[in-house]
């Protein structure tokens, strides 16, 4: 496993990253990963991602309480270390303020539709936590509702939280929601998405599937109308409780259409 000092030169890149890349300003963001010995390594407040060195990471133990004197944590870890009680799996949280998927987020609007074959089969949909007020409980209890099923959110008129078993993991996820969001941006420019249908997204699950992919995925949303009662993800369906045995029904009555030969105009 990687050192405290190799993880303290991963955690300074993740962070230059999302500072050249526009996905946070000023001294916006938090980055935290776990290390051996069971506490954390995370970014201090106050300090621009784009300028911190080695001397702007902060040890803390499970509680969140500094092992160094004289460095303040991020006021935002308690949602990070909620995640890391949450989700055993995760060794790495990255927060941000990506533009175009904060925009989505400050317009009260998910990005769980069925769209790009590349989000349906790494992150399904990004699901939108109601709103918390930053550096408080209420952010981490927002966000509990849905990281146990998604390795993405987006927090409601605040940014958005990747995870990952590593560090870069949980940096390319923030990246890729971002690419996303921008593409469902111009796409709704120019009239809106067009929907994978059920029978598409079938086929990529199969996909993901059979690539071994274990990541949390709490599916994306669609329907078919072709196809009565075929609608993935519907709102009414909660990801974290109700998606695997709604899309096990689903995939039922897909795979029964397409034994019986029946045609299905994808578009």
């Amino acid at each position: 496993m990687p050192s405290d000092a190799q993880l303290i030169d991963t955690l300074l890149d993740v962070c230059h990253r999302l500072h050249r890349s526009g996905m946070v300003a000023a001294n916006d963001g938090n980055v935290s990963v776990l290390c051996d010995d069971g506490n954390y390594l995370t970014s201090v407040t106050g300090v621009s991602k784009g300028e911190m060195t080695a001397r702007h990471i902060v040890k803390v133990n499970r509680s969140g309480e500094p092992l160094e004197e004289g460095k303040k944590p991020s006021s935002e870890l308690r949602m990070h270390l909620a995640i890391y009680l949450d989700r055993p799996d995760v060794r790495a949280v990255v927060h941000a303020h990506p533009l175009y998927a904060t925009g989505f987020a400050a317009a009260g609007l998910a990005l769980d539709r069925c769209v790009l074959p590349e989000i349906v089969m790494t992150l399904g949909s990004i699901p939108l936590a109601d709103y918390g007020t930053p550096s408080t409980e209420e952010v981490p209890e927002a966000v509990a509702k849905w990281i146990g099923a998604a390795d993405a959110v987006l927090l409601s008129n605040h940014g958005a939280v990747t995870v990952g078993p590593d560090l870069m993991e949980a940096f390319y996820k923030m990246e890729r929601i971002e690419h996303y969001a921008h593409i469902c941006f111009i796409a709704r420019q120019l009239g809106g998405e067009r929907l994978l249908t059920p029978v598409e997204v079938e086929k990529i699950y199969q996909l993901r599937e059979d690539s071994g992919m274990t990541n949390r995925n709490p599916g994306c949303w669609t329907c078919d109308a072709e196809i009565p009662g075929s609608c993935v993800g519907d709102a009414c369906v909660n990801y974290p409780s109700g998606r695997d045995n709604f899309a096990v029904e689903v995939r039922k009555k897909v795979r029964a259409i397409l034994g019986n030969g029946k045609h299905i105009n994808p578009s």
